[in-house]
This record gives structure tokens, C-alpha cells and sequence, in this order.
């Protein structure tokens, strides 16, 4: 009891600390609640996960410095913002949709602040800063409204948040794992800040969303537009644009319809974007295909690689399609970074061609995935029924999360393959190909992953009337 005791006691004076030094932000006047929101349970305990998950992230960033730091320091800035949204939902009416989008712009700007360090010239830490990116898209649970709002209840939003970010996790794992424990140890901790840290917090509180205050006061709605008075500044930006701006510069989601209502606004806020970037910026997109076209050279197919490829990538017109119900087609994308397929189901096929500089997320299980004449690609998928084939590519990871019965990789040259527990029963098999490496999960659930390389050489023995093969093993000496 006495150590129970001493524990929560070094809790709260932690949670004081973060006070004093957070001045204003973290203290609320009397008549927002700033007294009520001390002792509420749901509000100590998100402290707690700030004290104790967040405060990792930073100290382990603190021995790196940089660009970790800041994206670390951003991420600190996100969830304080969202500390104050959660005291601000138990004062406040359910909003409106406007008034919503105008509610949750702090938390959206404060997302923005981490997307904009993650963009613009590749770094050193460029898999730091886009795994501190988009892990902050787990904060938009709090704008779960119900289950026609069109995003997954929050406990799931933040598992499935996650695991796009977990992508580049992995890969400053394995690039530091025996470089730099300090790398290791902030991959690590800010995992272990979303799983098991916020879902659990999830879990625990808000396992259907915020609650709001049904007597509460009224949210703040976005200003109205008025007529400019002599001698005033220039008015405001217009109201955030619609649904059509995600599926132009974020995700493309698989469906046809325009998402409208609540997934608008989980959509801007999963983009990691202030509300109006589309507004005073070329984007994102536009500028990295600019950059790709300056740069790249278009080489001609090697032998066996489909007749004429190289001038279909080239001026054939970016798809992200369902054909006849059952095939999914993902063609030319070039420096799309969040493709997602999320309306699929076991009976349909996705086929990638032509594609460069992008990363796509199947998120549902498929009968088959073909990826086929694609560049420095990434592919995240959860469960396939067939199997999982690479065909004349170069530079792919490819993550299977759930299971896949075989995997083949055809033709290829560089190939990074992460497999979960439930896949460690998949058969690989390679033909033509070179630098193709396993990641598997280590024996502990915190464990290192463990990287073996296909043999690429094999020596061929003539003996008792028939050759044997065997692969060529190499001492590393």
C-alpha cells in the first residue's frame, strides 16, 4: 500500500511539474473547468500517459537531437493539444459539423506542425520524421461521432493509425538496431506511446468517443464570412474545403463516393495538414512528382519485363480503380505516399503496375496481390487468400501484418520482405533475383527483428547420377 502510495504521489508531481513549466496552456481558468479537470479520472490518466509515454519519446529524442528532436517535441505539442480538447469536450455541447471542424483546428495545425518536418528534402532522419508524422493521425480518434461518421471506432483508429506508421518504424529499427541504441530506444518508445499507451487509454475511457456535455456550453462555430470595414485587416481564409481535397493530396480512398459529413474532417486531420494548405501552396504531391520528372531517367525494360512498360509509366494517367467489382488497379502513381485501398474483400485481386516513390496500404484481406514493374515502392497489407507476387521490380518492402500462404519475387533486384508471426509459415520462393531480405519479429514482444538474406548463388554438384544444389553461405569474414 505504502508503495502504491509513494508512486502516485511521484505521478502527481510530475504532473505539477508539466504544470508550472506549460504555464497557461496547461492551466485552465476557474471558469473552464480547470479545477474539475485535476481530479477527473479520464484527464489524470491522459496526464499520466503524457508523464510517463510521452516523456519517453522526448528523453530518448534528447540523446539524438536534430530534426528527432523536433518532430519529438511536435508530438508533445500534439497530445497537450488534445489534453485540452478532451477538458474543453466535458465543458462543451456536441458541436455541429462546422462548429466540429472548427473545434478540432488546434489539434489539426498541431498535427500540421509534424507533416510539415517530415516534407521537403530528404534527411538523415527522413524515417524518423515520417514515423513521428503519421503516427499523430491516432489523435483523430477523438473525432469519432458514432458509427456512420465514416472512420473505425477509436480503440481501432488508433491500432490501424499505427500501422502505416509502423512502416517507417521498422526501418529505423533495422537501420540502427546495431548502430546506435539510442535510435533504437526512441523507435521503441514511441511504439510502446500508441501501443499499448494511447489504445489502452482508448480502451479504457473512451472505447465509443468523447462524451460530450449534453448541458455544457456552446462550441465556438468558424467566424462568418462579413463585409470588409475601412481601415480592417483583410478577412480570413474561407472555411476549410471540401472532401475532395483528400482525395487529391492524402490518402485516396478505395471507394468511388466522396466521403462527406465526419470522415471530411477525420480526413483533413489524418493528413497531417493545416485545413487550409490547399489554399496558399502548391502541394505536396505535385511538388515530389515535379522533382521525380527533374530527376529520373527512364531506363529501357530488361529482358522479360513486359513490351513497352517504360512509355505506358510515363504518359499513361495515374488509376486507383475497381474494375468489374473484382480487380483492383493501381497504376502510375508516382510519389504518392499514402495510397490506401480500405473497401475490399476476400474475393478480389489487387494489381500494381508502373508505379514509383509510393507506398500503398490494403487494408483487408484479398485473394491476390501482383505488384509488377514498380519502383522504390512500399506495400503494407493485412491478410491474402493466394499469394503475394513481385514481378520486375526494384527497391520494394513489402509488410505482410497478418498471413500470407506464399510469397514470389520474380525478376527483381533489392527486395525487403517484414512478416508477422502469422506469416512465418508463408513460402517464399524467388527466381531472377537479388538483395532480397526476410525481416521476421523477435522471440520477445519487444525483441529486435531479425534479418536474414536469401541466397542469390548457388553451387551445383554432379553426383550419383544427378545434380545437387545447394546455396552459397557466406562467413561475413
Amino acid at each position: 500500500m505504502d508503495e502504491s502510495l509513494v508512486k502516485r504521489l511521484e505521478a502527481a508531481v510530475v504532473r505539477l511539474e508539466a504544470l508550472s513549466i506549460g504555464g497557461s496552456r496547461q492551466v485552465a481558468a476557474p471558469e473552464d473547468g480547470g479545477d474539475a479537470s485535476a481530479t477527473d479520472p479520464s484527464i489524470v490518466a491522459f496526464d499520466d500517459l503524457i508523464s510517463q509515454y510521452v516523456a519517453r519519446v522526448t528523453s530518448a529524442a534528447e540523446k539524438i537531437g536534430g530534426k528527432v528532436l523536433d518532430v519529438s517535441k511536435a508530438i508533445a505539442e500534439a497530445f497537450s493539444v488534445e489534453r485540452e480538447l478532451l477538458v474543453k469536450i466535458k465543458q462543451t455541447q456536441k458541436p455541429d459539423m462546422a462548429g466540429l471542424i472548427e473545434f478540432l483546428k488546434p489539434l489539426n495545425e498541431a498535427i500540421g506542425k509534424a507533416s510539415a518536418l517530415a516534407e521537403g528534402r530528404r534527411s538523415d532522419f527522413s524515417h524518423h520524421l515520417k514515423t513521428g508524422a503519421d503516427s499523430l493521425a491516432a489523435l483523430a480518434w477523438i473525432a469519432y461521432t458514432g458509427k456512420d461518421c465514416g472512420m473505425s471506432m477509436p480503440i481501432a483508429h488508433v491500432e490501424e493509425s499505427w500501422q502505416m506508421a509502423e512502416f517507417y518504424c521498422n526501418k529505423v529499427l533495422v537501420e540502427y538496431r546495431n548502430k546506435d541504441v539510442n535510435h533504437v530506444e526512441w523507435a521503441k518508445a514511441l511504439k510502446e506511446l500508441y501501443l499499448p499507451g494511447l489504445r489502452d487509454y482508448v480502451k479504457a475511457h473512451y472505447p465509443l468517443g468523447p462524451v460530450w456535455n449534453a448541458t455544457g456550453k456552446i462550441a465556438a462555430a468558424a467566424p462568418a464570412k462579413a463585409a470588409p470595414t475601412r481601415g480592417a485587416p483583410a478577412p480570413a481564409l474561407p472555411p476549410p474545403p471540401p472532401a475532395s481535397l483528400f482525395s487529391s493530396e492524402t490518402a485516396q480512398p478505395s471507394s468511388a463516393a466522396p466521403k462527406e459529413g465526419m470522415s471530411a474532417v477525420f480526413a483533413e486531420l489524418n493528413s497531417g495538414k493545416p485545413v487550409t494548405s490547399g489554399l496558399k501552396k502548391v502541394t505536396a504531391d505535385m511538388k515530389t512528382k515535379n522533382r521525380a520528372d527533374r530527376s529520373g531517367i527512364v531506363t529501357a525494360p530488361e529482358k522479360g519485363s513486359r513490351a513497352g512498360s517504360s512509355s505506358f509509366s510515363k504518359s499513361g494517367p495515374p488509376k486507383l480503380e475497381l474494375q468489374m467489382g473484382r480487380k483492383w488497379v493501381v497504376e502510375n502513381q508516382i510519389g504518392r505516399n499514402n495510397l490506401v485501398i480500405d473497401d475490399c474483400d476476400s474475393k478480389q485481386t489487387v494489381y500494381m503496375f508502373g508505379c514509383k516513390n509510393s507506398v500503398l496500404q490494403i487494408q483487408g484481406k484479398v485473394n491476390n496481390i501482383t505488384v509488377d514493374n514498380c519502383t522504390k515502392m512500399g506495400v503494407v497489407f493485412k491478410d491474402v487468400v493466394a499469394a503475394c507476387e513481385i514481378v520486375n521490380c526494384s527497391g520494394l518492402e513489402v509488410q505482410c501484418q497478418g498471413s500470407a500462404p506464399t510469397i514470389s519475387v520474380d525478376n527483381t533486384a533489392g527486395c525487403q520482405l517484414y512478416l508477422s508471426k502469422d506469416a512465418l509459415g508463408a513460402s517464399i520462393m524467388s527466381a531472377k533475383s537479388s538483395e532480397i531480405n526476410v525481416l521476421v519479429p523477435g522471440s520477445e514482444p519487444d525483441g529486435d527483428w531479425g534479418e536474414h538474406a536469401l541466397p542469390q548463388q548457388y553451387i551445383h554438384v554432379y553426383k550419383d547420377g544427378q545434380f545437387v544444389t545447394t546455396p552459397v553461405s557466406h562467413s561475413g569474414g
